[in-house]
């Protein structure tokens, strides 16, 4: 058992301001397009750290990724369900004196999580503020060049990287395409898949095609997997 110390925000990192604007989310399988309003919010630099995850639930999630289970400091945490980043922020939100974002019960599938949108603790990004934050005002399929912004299939050497080691958008926010994927508020659609939550963004292993700032994914909210992690956002 690791020793469960309480994380000051400078363990956390810097939350970058994002100005409000709209974004246009695209769904591939349907070809269903919408727009989304967004308002300002702030958004984690990188994805959350194991450092950051084992100072405060005092464990690791256990991963090929990770076989020791012991923190590799700055490499993003991995193999975290949608259900443990929501009570990660909960306890995140506690450990700083912030109000905690959301309320949980008992459902296996997430079902019976809220969200108090006047709390101002730490939740995960909506898919619509990931998206929007992801392209720092770009339109195209990337903000960058893709060696040098992400971590993936290519050049990762089959294994997640240290966060903020390549080139962050033009709003100061680094791996938001590759290196691990990162969990979103939303359900996907539940007419089709029930429960099933959001990912975007792209990981370690991925080929291009993953590496998109539109791409998404989903999966249960209890699903958890070694290139799958997540970032944290607060509401002002």
């Amino acid at each position: 058992m690791l020793r469960n110390t309480t994380p000051s925000e400078a363990l956390v990192g810097d939350l970058i301001h994002i100005h409000a604007g709209q974004v246009e989310l695209r769904d591939e399988g349907t070809r269903r397009t919408w727009w989304a309003d967004v308002a300002p919010f702030r958004l984690a630099a990188h994805p959350v750290t194991q450092e950051l995850y084992a100072a405060l639930r005092g464990w690791l999630p256990h991963s090929e990724a990770n076989p020791t289970g012991g923190p590799q400091a700055r490499v993003p945490v991995v193999d975290v369900s949608w259900l443990d980043a929501v009570r990660f922020c909960n306890e995140l939100s506690a450990a700083t004196g912030r109000a905690p974002c959301y309320s949980l019960g008992d459902d296996p599938d997430g079902q019976d999580v809220t969200w108090d949108r006047r709390a101002d603790g730490y939740r995960l990004p909506t898919e619509a503020e990931w998206e929007y934050a992801c392209r720092a005002g770009t339109a195209g399929e990337r903000y960058g060049d893709l060696d040098t912004t992400a971590w993936h299939r290519a050049n990762s050497g089959g294994a997640a990287r240290e966060v903020a080691t390549r080139q962050p958008n033009g709003w100061g926010l680094h791996d938001m395409i590759g290196n691990v994927w990162e969990w979103c508020w939303d359900v996907y659609d539940p007419r089709v898949y029930g429960p099933y939550r959001v990912f975007r963004g792209g990981g370690w292993q991925d080929l291009p095609r993953g590496l998109r700032a539109s791409c998404r994914r989903r999966s249960h909210p209890a699903f958890h997997i070694d290139d799958l992690g997540f970032r944290v956002a607060r509401s002002p």
